[in-house]
């Protein structure tokens, strides 16, 4: 059931690579009697600064390597080779998981700050991706604002931003060859793209610019090495992650390639995972961060690349719509814009609160495609690349509490994304550079000392930076999420009525209504699901392989792969076992059959018994994670699989 991917031995060659700078790291930065371990010595598969290693370290500062016992951290990967060795250590002042913008901006920002003082202050970034970039997709129409502030020399410094906004459309559908444009004198503001500094993006390319930002300034990125465990003080404070074991057989045991993981060990730890990252809701859950929150919603994004030609390109163009396909009862919409030098970007998001279990998000967006106003532009082109991403929703009524004792939420793990405005990657910036802004004050007021300078993580309390809160809700993020506070949370009464009133809240009272609406108080988007015998059956048009397409061939074009020979990052919670035949095949049509964007989850019929069976094709999986939102019972927790797995975008 798997696309024509490359064999699993093709993962080897990263491995295989000796990284220059972990060669050099090794020379000099070793101490006696320690090491850097293997599992961590090949990191690096590709620079994103200079090339030159002597450039790359000269503000490093060297972290602390150690075998010692992490203060009531387990020694021993779950489950699974409980016999082997302890896990090697390295101590930074902070390390941030994910290398995307937030991650990365908070990482630019701390060193900014360490060169201003003078201070010796070890960052490091760790990135499941294979490379950075590799697991972000994003629309996107990239506002600058955060990136002036951050580096307000980026355009000398050769960002990738090229092409302009330069015009805005917006269709409302009403049928599958139907439509009107609504006038832009009728839009509201945050609709308004184009002559306001507002860029048409790859954010996957922005990332990898990022990096080599931070490279330039001493950051440590160790991209192909996932973040599987959160790490706490014997006094329950987060004192930094442990990446995944490497090399353990689907049995759950050690092949002859097993290397244990790497404990990154922290004074301050920043996750910048993205929408549902696995250790971001394990904090969120242990410290109670949700309490008093509205629950998070999420929508699931699915995104296509097309390379057109050039006579047909019109660089600059930005074109959403609503409606059709969707019902007036589902919340979604669409993208479509042109970037330079002749790609269009389009896109399809479906909120996941959504009721009929028949419902397909993929065979929804592809249908989108169909509509002439989106056909046209896609016509004589190719589709060169795919992919998927759950995104947040809720709001800022949905944005935990930012802070707990040895660390905080940054970026798309809080949820600072502006749903009215289409936009997340300038308030997920500015969320990382607040938050290390305040992670360095309170760093350098605890004590002069650093790990940077040599100290050991022992001699310092692990802290709480609750002023990273205080300063967010001071911020113009803050300011600008509340002024859209209420639009999402009006389409739960349907399109109509949440078309109407986020025109009364954008274009006349400015956010400023004295009151707040809240999102239905259910537990989570898989409780929404309707049952089967409340709905009919929707029948799909087959793909034709020029506009539209069967979810395996689009599939292809992400470049997913994972090694084969491990055991499934998917798995099904022990109490809810029974779950996907009792519960979603029997009573909700296995609705996470259709609404994963890359055919992981099918029922097949048992031979001999002829009850249907669950099967999962986890090396499918693109890490949207939706299926962790949306299966029925919740029944399935996503977990990080083998560093370098999942996709390998190219462009998005």
């Amino acid at each position: 059931r798997s696309p024509p991917f490359p064999s699993d031995s093709d993962n080897l060659c990263p491995v295989l690579i000796c990284g220059v700078t972990m060669l050099a790291r090794r020379v000099l930065f070793s101490r006696a009697g320690s090491r850097l371990p293997g599992s961590l010595f090949a990191t690096r598969t590709r620079g994103y600064g200079s090339s030159a290693p002597t450039k790359f370290l000269r503000n490093v500062c060297p972290p602390r390597i150690s075998s010692r016992r992490v203060w009531g951290a387990p020694q021993f990967s779950r489950g699974l080779c409980s016999d082997a060795e302890p896990r090697e250590a390295m101590e930074y002042d902070v390390v941030i998981v994910g290398a995307g913008p937030a991650g990365l901006s908070a990482a630019i920002r701390l060193k900014q700050r360490a060169i201003d003082h003078d201070k010796q202050l070890s960052v490091c970034v760790v990135e499941k991706g294979a490379e950075v970039g590799a697991h972000i997709l994003s629309g996107n129409v990239f506002e600058s604002h955060a990136l002036d502030e951050l580096i307000p020399d980026w355009q000398e410094k050769g960002a990738p931003l090229n092409t302009p906004a330069e015009k805005d459309t917006f269709v409302f559908m009403t049928g599958e060859k139907s439509g009107f444009n609504i006038p832009q004198w009728m839009l509201p503001k945050t609709l308004n793209n184009h002559g306001c500094g507002n860029y048409i993006i790859s954010l996957g390319e922005l990332a990898q610019w990022l990096a080599g930002q931070a490279e330039e300034l001493g950051v440590e990125i160790y991209p192909g090495f996932a973040a599987s465990e959160v790490l706490y003080h014997e006094n329950g404070a987060v004192i930094g992650i442990a990446t995944k074991d490497v090399g353990i057989g689907k049995d759950g045991s050690p092949k002859d390639s097993f290397a244990r993981g790497m404990e990154l060990r922290s004074r301050q730890t920043l996750f910048a995972e993205g929408c549902r990252g696995s250790c971001s809701e394990e904090v969120m859950g242990k410290f109670k961060l949700r309490w008093g929150k509205d629950m998070q919603t999420y929508g699931i994004g699915m995104k296509e690349v097309w390379e057109i030609p050039e006579d047909k390109h019109q660089p600059g163009l930005i074109q959403h719509s609503v409606g059709w396909p969707l019902d007036s009862k589902t919340y979604g919409g669409s993208f479509l814009y042109h970037m330079k030098p002749n790609k269009v970007l389009i896109g399809f998001v479906v909120g996941l609160d959504y009721k009929n279990p028949y419902l397909s998000p993929y065979q929804e967006f592809q249908r989108w495609k169909t509509h002439p106003e989106i056909k046209k532009h896609l016509e004589g082109g190719t589709c060169v690349s795919y992919g998927a991403r759950a995104l947040n929703e809720g709001g800022l009524q949905a944005i935990p509490k930012l802070s707990f004792p040895g660390g905080a939420l940054i970026g798309c793990s809080a949820g600072f994304v502006n749903v009215p405005k289409i936009k997340g990657t300038h308030t997920a910036m500015k969320s990382g550079m607040v938050a290390a802004e305040e992670v360095y004050k309170a760093l350098t007021e605890q004590s002069e000392e650093t790990v940077g300078l040599g100290s050991e993580m022992a001699s310092f309390e692990p802290l709480e930076v609750s002023s990273y809160q205080t300063a967010m809700e001071a911020s113009w993020v803050w300011s600008e999420l509340k002024a859209v506070r209420n639009v999402h949370p009006s389409f739960h009464n349907g399109l109509y009525f949440g078309f109407l009133y986020s025109g009364f809240t954008l274009k006349i009272t400015g956010g400023a209504e004295p009151w707040t609406f809240s999102s239905p108080t259910y537990p989570g988007d898989h409780t929404t699901t309707g049952l089967k015998q409340d709905f009919s059956p929707i029948e799909y048009p087959k793909p034709d392989g020029v506009i539209t397409f069967d979810i395996l061939t689009n599939l292809a074009r992400s470049g997913v792969n994972h090694e084969g020979d491990q055991p499934s990052h998917l798995t099904i919670k022990q109490d809810l076992s029974d779950w996907p035949v009792s519960k979603s095949f029997q009573e909700y049509a296995a609705p996470e059959s259709r609404f994963c964007p890359a055919k992981v989850y099918e029922y097949q019929v048992n031979e001999t018994t002829g009850a249907p069976e669950l099967l999962i094709n986890a090396q499918n999986c693109v890490h949207c994670k939706t299926c962790d939102i949306k299966t029925p019972g919740n029944y399935i927790k996503w977990t990080c699989p083998e560093g370098s797995g999942g996709p390998q975008y190219q462009g998005m």
